[in-house]
């Protein structure tokens, strides 16, 4: 019986994950046993997908990304290339510290940029953007644009990932007209009802 998914002949898929129907996983990757991977997905070059890793439906992992266990992504993350995903906090060598595994959520439609990383133990927010080369060491609000080392605020952006400028707490996309909503306290963006 045909699979429902594409793996080219150069990858690895271990017994005991899932895989959706139509996702993609193309040269020198490696999908180990107990991940998850949603429909509709592409996997790129030189991919691993560690034990208990889940993607939502609708994901892009461009090449050259380790996902490692404890991340957990939403449906319609982007994962740029070679963007890096930590663990563990202190990582050592000559230690075992599998049991230290913090988990780092990346929530629905969140975009991280080429050569970012994510340090363990932080959530993305929804449709947050995560600049190239960004060093993220919190939580990121949703909708917030960070970049820098270490990931600061820079911005908020729409669903479509186009800059939004704010005034008297609104905002309006200027690509696709999506209206947002800026709340107090701390700032929070929302979609405007």
């Amino acid at each position: 019986m045909d699979k429902a998914y594409f793996v080219h002949g150069s990858s690895y898929v271990d017994e005991g994950c899932e895989i959706g129907e139509g996702t993609k996983i193309w040269h020198f990757s490696h999908v180990m046993a107990g991940s998850r991977i949603g429909k509709g997905c592409t996997i790129g070059q030189n991919v691993l997908i560690a034990p208990e890793v889940q993607l939502g439906d609708g994901c892009k992992v461009q090449n050259n990304v380790s996902v490692y266990t404890g991340v957990i992504c939403g449906d319609g993350v982007f994962l740029g290339p070679s963007c890096v995903f930590t663990n563990v906090i202190n990582p050592r060598a000559f230690m075992e510290r599998k049991h230290e595994f913090r988990k780092t959520v990346v929530q629905e439609g969140a975009s991280i940029g080429a050569n970012a990383t994510i340090v363990c133990g932080h959530t993305i927010g929804r449709y947050a953007l995560v600049g190239a080369g960004a060093v993220v060491t919190k939580d990121v609000p949703d909708y917030a644009e960070v970049l820098g080392v270490p990931a600061e605020i820079r911005g908020y952006v729409c669903q479509c990932g186009e800059r939004l400028t704010f005034s008297g707490g609104r905002a309006a996309c200027p690509a696709c007209g999506k209206a947002y909503r800026m709340e107090e306290p701390g700032n929070r963006v929302k979609e405007a009802v």
